[in-house]
This record gives C-alpha cells, structure tokens and sequence, in this order.
C-alpha cells in the first residue's frame, strides 16, 4: 500500500529542505523538543493519554509529562510500557496501576495488553489522543514499537488519534538482518519486520498504518511531529542519554544490541549483571581463545577483548565467567548481527560443551525463524548464514522506502 502522507500541509509537517545544510547548521531537535517550544499547542483542546517512559525526555532532561502540566496541558492519563512510566521494573516487568507523586496523573500498565485491553484503558481514561514518546534502539525484538503497535490497534478501534512524537535512531538508518516469519510472531516481533529495521518510530508507526494496520483492525487516524536536523547516517546526535531500560545504559550498548541481544537464546550470559551488559557476552568453561577466533576474522568495525566476570544477578549470579567484550572502534561500518552471528558460530566451534540453545528455543522468536539456529547446527559458517537473508531484507527495504522521512 502506498505511504499516505497524512501530515501534507499540516502544523507537524517539517519542510524537506533542497539541500543538506552543514552539521553545525543542523541543531537537532525532537518532536518533543519542537511540541514543546510551542507550549504544547498540538494537543490544545484534546484529552490526551501519554505512552512514554523516562526517555521522554526535552533536551534539559524535563519529563515530557511535567513538561505539559507546566504548561498547563496536563495530560488524561499516562500508560507505562514494559520497564514502566517512571522505569523502575527490570526486564519483563512493569509498575501496575498507581497515580504519578509528582503530577497526580494516573498511570496505567499497558506492558503485555493486548488491543482490547489497552482499548479499555484508553475508555476508562476518557482520552481521545494518545501520544507516543519513548526512545527505540533499533532492534525488532525491543518491546516498545510493538507496544506502539498495539496502542495504534487500541486508539483505532475507540477512535482517538495517535500522535507520535519523533526521535533518532541510535544506531543509524540501515536496515539489516532477517525478516520475521508470521508463524513466530510473538511479544518480541509480531509483524515481519527485519531484526534492525533502521527506522525511527514515527517512520515505523506510518509503516504499521499504512501497510500492516489496514488488515489487522483498521488504520488509526496517524500524526507525527518529526525531529528536526537528524540525517539517517547520524549515531552522534548530541542527544543526552537516557537509559530506555535497565540493562541499555549507553549509546555503546544500543550499537552491538541488535546482535548479542540473540545469546539470550544460548546457554550463555548476554552480560546481564554487569556494568556492561550486551556488551560482555560469556560463561563459565569460555576462555581467551574466544576472542582469539573472532580478531582472527577481522570483522569490521570491532575488536573482542577477552574478559571475566561475575555477574550480580540474572544467569550465573555468582559465578566466574569468561567470555569477550565488544569494543565498537568503527560504529559506521560495525555490523551488529554479522558480529553477534560470528560469535555464536566461533562459541559453538570452539566450546561444544558450554554453547547450547535455551531449551524453549527462544532463539528462534529473537530471529524471526528456526533458520538461523538450524543453520548454526548445520554447520554453515558467517558468510553463509548472513546471505541468507539476503532477499528478504532487500523486500523490507523496498517495503520501507516510502515510508522514510529523514534523507
């Protein structure tokens, strides 16, 4: 279906300039950031229930929330994704239903609703705009733009319009790795979406309306106010950083995410409990050798420093574990899934006693298909398993070039 531009000649709508101006010309500004310059006239006259978490953020680190009660557009209603609206539940968890201390606006759960539900909250609430800002890192299987999905779902069937405040991508524009298979769709990807989709969640949201949306309840009546001044090949944003869940604490963890993220689905440790996590990948019985095998590869873009630790909580809570941390040198030509690909490769190879896939096969619903791990098993080595999805990802990439507003 072709991208409908719904924004054309409207208030949100930013100006596609004729020619990129220099870096220094280009202050970049949130959707946030813009909203709120204008005190927030967007959502003038309109009940509004916000689905955000602490990554909604202006640049002078105001909430998104405060924000609009100072300026006297206090919102209906807040919804907490997984994490929560003030992030304080760790992974798979979230903070119920409470009323917020610092504005008295109530906060509902909406981590895990599905349509339905959210839809009732969205009633009870009594809102008839829901606005979206929270911070993605750029991999499919982090829970946020499926919680936009749903709301999208949630708003269409009450009728609310859905307002979507845009922000960067962190880890840049390109799209890379497998397609998800329908038949695995689940809470970490339900739609067939590449594991890095290299677009914002204003450019994702106008995809789900425009091409998964209008087969699965309807389309939502769909409004972003777009950042301003980001390119697509930008990774240093000037951005402060707010950790979008407990274990995402820098930009260097957003970078290898969308490929270490998969060893949740090993019998390794993807770092969870140390101060690094996805960035330390490891166990017990893993020794230098591992870094050894993958500097011998000379990916691109990174090195592995052998390294041990001992993690504070999670998987092997305790225990001594060897293992590699990634030291992205060249973020530009760093690939995060062919490194993470060649480090389950090299780990089965070099450790057959330690390296096994988590008994519920959840390596599958982080990929997208049983391909991968049937592949590994196989064994098939980097090259074979990247080509791989070779076609599928250039269909998403034709699929999304409509919907890219940023050049």
């Amino acid at each position: 279906m072709r991208r409908r531009h719904l924004l054309a000649g409207a208030a949100l709508a930013v100006p596609v300039l004729s020619a990129p101006p220099a870096r220094a010309e280009r202050a970049l500004a949130t959707g946030a950031e813009l909203a709120a310059a204008d005190g927030w006239r967007l959502l003038a006259g309109r009940r509004v229930g916000v689905l955000t978490n602490p990554t909604g953020v202006l640049r002078d680190q105001t909430h998104v929330v405060d924000s609009m009660v100072a300026a006297g557009q206090p919102p209906r209603a807040a919804f907490g994704p997984e994490h929560g609206f003030r992030g304080t539940a760790q992974a798979g968890g979230s903070e119920g239903d409470y009323r917020d201390p610092r504005t008295d606006v109530p906060v509902y759960d909406a981590y895990g609703a599905n349509a339905s539900k959210l839809a009732g909250m969205f009633v009870k609430a009594g809102i008839d705009t829901v606005l979206f800002d929270i911070a993605d890192v750029g991999a499919r299987f982090y829970t946020y733009i499926w919680t936009m999905y749903t709301a999208m779902q949630a708003a269409a069937a009450t009728g609310a319009e859905f307002v979507v405040l845009d922000r960067p991508n962190p880890v840049g524009g390109t799209a890379r790795g497998p397609q998800l298979d329908p038949a695995h769709a689940s809470g970490v990807g339900r739609k067939p979406v590449v594991q890095q989709h290299g677009m914002t969640v204003g450019e994702l949201a106008d995809l789900f309306n425009g091409e998964f949306l209008p087969h699965d309840g309807g389309p939502v009546r769909l409004r972003v106010r777009w950042a301003r001044g980001w390119r697509r090949d930008d990774l240093d944003t000037g951005l402060p950083w707010v950790p979008p869940s407990p274990n995402m604490p820098t930009r260097d963890t957003a970078l290898v995410y969308p490929g270490t993220c998969l060893f949740e689905g090993t019998s390794l440790t993807e770092g969870r409990g140390t101060t690094r996590p996805f960035e330390t990948v490891g166990a017990p019985g893993v020794d230098w050798r591992w870094a050894e095998d993958l500097n011998a590869l000379g990916l691109p873009g990174v090195r592995f420093r052998e390294a041990h630790f001992t993690p504070t909580f999670g998987r092997f809570v305790g225990e001594a574990c060897g293992g590699v941390a990634l030291h992205v040198t060249r973020p530009g030509s760093f690939d995060a899934i062919r490194a993470a690909v060649a480090m389950i490769v090299t780990a089965r190879a070099r450790y057959p006693r330690v390296f096994a896939w988590r008994s519920d096969l959840w390596i599958d619903k982080l990929t997208g298909s049983d391909r991968l791990r049937r592949m590994v098993d196989a064994g098939a080595g980097v090259d074979e398993v990247v080509g791989a999805w070779s076609r599928e990802l250039a269909d998403f990439t034709r699929l999304r070039h409509p919907y890219l507003h940023y050049r």
